[in-house]
C-alpha cells in the first residue's frame, strides 16, 4: 500500500534525523548557537542534492536552502520551512526513537524503570490515534519530532514531486533553519534572496491543526539594586534585593500565569531569579494574542514595580521590556488566500482542519512580518520538549498529503 510505504520512508528519515544531536543554546553568542546543528545541515544538503533539488546550499549561518522548478504557470513561488534545532528544555543527545506499531488504545511504556508511561489519562490526545503507529524516544531524552518530523515530511514530499513529474506544482523553495527554539531562527535569514511569495512552516502538533495566529511576545527584566548592612543593625537601613525580587514575583496574579491559562489567555511568567542582598535580577516573558491586553498586563506590572519603589525607598528598581515577536494574524488576515488554500489542502487529505492559536511563536510569525505570509501546518506530534514527546506516523502521512495538496492548490 502506498500509505504504508510512505510511512516507512517517513519513519526512516525521522529516526535518522532525531539521532543527530542539534540542541540549541540560549547562552551562546554564536550563530548558529551550537555547532552540532551544522551536522544535520550537512546531511540535509547532501540529501536534497541526491533527490534532485537545485541550487542547494548551506550558508555561513547554517541555513539550508534549495529550489524545485514548477510545472505550472501560477506565477507564484511556494516555500516550505522547518527548523533543525531541538529545545534546550530537555536532553537532545543520544536520542533513541522507539516505534510502537498499531497503538491499541492502552498505555504506551516509554521507560518502565523511570515510570515514563503515556496513558489516555495523562495524554487524552492519544484517544484519537488508536490503530496508528506511534513514535516516542526512550525516556532519557526528548524525541525531537519538533521539528525533525517537519523536515522528514518536507523531504519526503519533495522526493515524491520529483519522482512524479505529473503532479502539479508551482516553483518551490525550501529552507531548513537553525535556532528556532531559542527565538533566533530568522535573525540571519536573507528573505530577499530566498524570494518566495508565500510560505508554510511544518512545525505544528496533532493532526489537522492549522495555526495562523500566535502570541505577541515581550521579554521582561527587572533589576533591583539593594543596600547591604549588618543584619544586627538592619532596621530602616537595609534593602534586601533578593527579598524584593521574590515579593514582586509573588505579587503577580495567579490567574495570569501559564499554569492557569489556556487557549487565548495571556500570561506573564517569571522564569529566573538571581540575587543577593545587594543586587537581584528577575527575568521573564509576557505573552498575549491581543496586543492591547499585552500592554495592559505590562502596565499592571509597572504598577506593581511603582508600589515596591514606594515601599522600599532605599532600593533602586528598574523594569525593561523588549519586543520579541508579534502575532502574525494581522499579516495573514491581509492575505486570506494563504490560509484558505491551506484549509482546502487539509480537507483534501481527508480531515477537517482544526484552527487554533499558537501559545508561543514560530519562525513563521517572524517571516510573516518580514514579508512572507507563513502559517503553521501540523506534523502529528504532541508533548514536545520532554521525554513524554510522541508523534503519529499516520498523522505525519496526512501532513505529507497536505503538502502535496498545497502544491496543487498553488498551481491553479
Amino acid at each position: 500500500m502506498e500509505k504504508e510505504k510512505i510511512k516507512e520512508i517517513l519513519f526512516s528519515r525521522l529516526d535518522r534525523y532525531c539521532r543527530i544531536h542539534t540542541t540549541s543554546d540560549p547562552a551562546s553568542k554564536t550563530f548558529p548557537s551550537s555547532k552540532n546543528q551544522k551536522n544535520l545541515a550537512s546531511i540535509l544538503e547532501k540529501e536534497l542534492k541526491a533527490i534532485g533539488m537545485k541550487n542547494v546550499k548551506t550558508d555561513k549561518y547554517c541555513y539550508v536552502t534549495a529550489f524545485l522548478e514548477g510545472n505550472s504557470k501560477s506565477g507564484k513561488t511556494l516555500a516550505f520551512l522547518a527548523h533543525m534545532d531541538t529545545s534546550p528544555a530537555a536532553c537532545g543527545k543520544n536520542v533513541k526513537p522507539k516505534l510502537h506499531k498499531n497503538y491499541n488504545g492502552s498505555n504506551i511504556v516509554i521507560n518502565a524503570g523511570k515510570g515514563i508511561i503515556l496513558t489516555p489519562s495523562n495524554c487524552p490526545e492519544l484517544k484519537d490515534h488508536k490503530g496508528d503507529d506511534i513514535v516516542t524516544a526512550s525516556g532519557d531524552t526528548l524525541l525531537g519530532a519538533d521539528n525533525k518530523a517537519g523536515i522528514a515530511i518536507i523531504m519526503t514530499g519533495l522526493e515524491t514531486l520529483i519522482k512524479n513529474p505529473h503532479l502539479p506544482r508551482p516553483d518551490i523553495k525550501v529552507a531548513f533553519t537553525p535556532d528556532e527554539e531559542i527565538g533566533r531562527g530568522t535573525d540571519k535569514f536573507n528573505l530577499k534572496d530566498f524570494a518566495a511569495d508565500v510560505g508554510y512552516t511544518f512545525d505544528g502538533d496533532i493532526k489537522g491543526t492549522v495555526e495562523a495566529e500566535n502570541f505577541n511576545a515581550d521579554a521582561i527584566e527587572i533589576k533591583i539594586e539593594g543596600k547591604s548592612v549588618h543584619p544586627g543593625t538592619a532596621k530602616n537601613s537595609m534593602a534586601n534585593a533578593a527579598r524584593i525580587a521574590a515579593e514582586i514575583c509573588s505579587c503577580w496574579p495567579e490567574n495570569m500565569t501559564p499554569e492557569n491559562t489556556e487557549n487565548y489567555d495571556g500570561f506573564i511568567m517569571f522564569d529566573e531569579i538571581k540575587g543577593s542582598i545587594e543586587n537581584a535580577v528577575l527575568s521573564g516573558i509576557a505573552r498575549e494574542h491581543d496586543i492591547r491586553k499585552l500592554k495592559k498586563m505590562e502596565n499592571l506590572l509597572r504598577k506593581i514595580i511603582e508600589e515596591k519603589k514606594e515601599k522600599y525607598p532605599l532600593a533602586k528598581i528598574s523594569l525593561e521590556i523588549k519586543e520579541q515577536y508579534r502575532n502574525m494574524k494581522s499579516v495573514i488576515d491581509k492575505n486570506p488566500m494563504v490560509l484558505n488554500k491551506l484549509l482546502n489542502a487539509v480537507r483534501q487529505a481527508g480531515i477537517e482542519p482544526r484552527i487554533k492559536p499558537i501559545r508561543g511563536g514560530t519562525d513563521g510569525a517572524r517571516l510573516s512580518f518580514m514579508g512572507l505570509p507563513c502559517p503553521n501546518v501540523f506534523t502529528g506530534g504532541y508533548n514536545y520538549h520532554g521525554p513524554y514527546e510522541w508523534i503519529s506516523l499516520d498523522s505525519m502521512y496526512l501532513s505529507y498529503k497536505t503538502l502535496l495538496n498545497l502544491c496543487g492548490q498553488w498551481s491553479e
